[in-house]
């Protein structure tokens, strides 16, 4: 079913004289500022019944409406694929990711995907832009998303981004013994050489912080819980790999396989077969964009990474 939008407000003594698009977004903070010029362009948001232009000034008492219907955002195709949903309500929904499902559509991959799944699973998404999905986590990474089901919600969602007031927080297994934990704070840019990397670069790129901490050593191994304050593509992977300890698996910016001396040989075929980076989104907190209660969710380590902690355990325990 379209959804159907409509809000009004009156204009405020300290709002007068200013620009009717400065005022709408006062008025109208649950949504973008693009979509309210989109809305002002094609007459769904009106002033004192007229249609204005952007730059208009507006006065004390003079009325915003909106009456907008949100049109069809997408024509990727639904799909009845696997969704596991960790919660759901009106505004919001989470997943838990398996590794290896792609979550936006793209060359190579045309469908298939999280979008489609979603689509499929919540009809209405397909009226939101990238179907409500705010954020992304890579290909081969486990764990949580939260995707937006009206576009209040959407533009609550990335404010708590982009304020960087959403907590996400990662499990990941690093090469190396690690002595502590620490913050990586450095600018992340397009690699100089390699385009479809991401490198740690001393002008041009865009901040980006991750906390991290020690959860347990092994023999050359580290489990580590990492805390995103920016969040940047490759972020965990690029700054874990700056530090010189990259992820277990990681095709892109890992190092060489590291085997502790004298390991059983299914510790090493764990090791030498594990085909993603060890990296899975545990846990999430944000606000509620709707009820603005504070809420977390937190999903269990899959199989794959369950099974390495536990070999990388007994090997500990083995060489003592």
């Amino acid at each position: 079913m379209t959804q159907v939008i409509k809000q009004q407000a009156a204009v405020p003594v300290e709002s007068s004289g200013k620009r009717l698009d400065q005022v709408a977004a006062e008025l109208f903070p649950d949504f973008s500022r693009a979509k309210l010029q989109e809305w002002m362009k094609e007459g769904s948001l009106l002033c004192n019944g007229n249609q204005g232009k952007p730059k208009n000034k507006v006065r004390v008492g003079d009325v915003l409406t909106i009456e907008a219907q949100q049109q069809e955002q997408l024509t990727d195709i639904p799909q009845d694929l696997e969704l596991d949903v960790v919660y759901e309500d009106e505004h919001i929904l989470l997943v838990n990711k398996p590794a290896g499902l792609v979550v936006h559509p793209a060359a190579g991959h045309a469908d298939g995907t999280l979008l489609n799944a979603l689509l499929f699973h919540c009809p209405s998404l397909k009226e939101l832009p990238r179907a409500g999905i705010v954020h992304r986590i890579d290909k081969d990474t486990s764990g949580l998303l939260v995707v937006a089901k009206t576009l209040k919600a959407q533009n609550g969602l990335v404010e708590q981004l982009q304020s960087h007031s959403m907590g996400r927080e990662y499990d990941a297994i690093a090469l190396g013994v690690m002595t502590s934990g620490g913050t990586v704070d450095t600018q992340i840019g397009r690699h100089p050489k390699d385009r479809k990397r991401q490198a740690v670069v001393v002008t041009g790129g865009k901040d980006s912080v991750t906390h991290y901490r020690v959860v347990k050593r092994y023999r050359a191994h580290t489990h580590v819980r990492c805390n995103l304050e920016t969040g940047r593509t490759h972020q965990i992977r690029v700054h874990m790999a700056h530090v010189r300890h990259p992820l277990v698996g990681d095709p892109v910016y890992g190092g060489r396989l590291k085997l502790p001396a004298g390991a059983n040989e299914e510790l090493k075929l764990m090791l030498r077969s594990f085909s993603r980076q060890a990296l899975h989104a545990r846990s999430l907190t944000l606000v509620h964009p709707e009820t603005g209660k504070e809420m977390s969710w937190a999903v269990p380590l899959p199989d794959d990474f369950e099974l390495l902690l536990t070999l990388l355990e007994e090997d500990v325990r083995s060489a003592r």
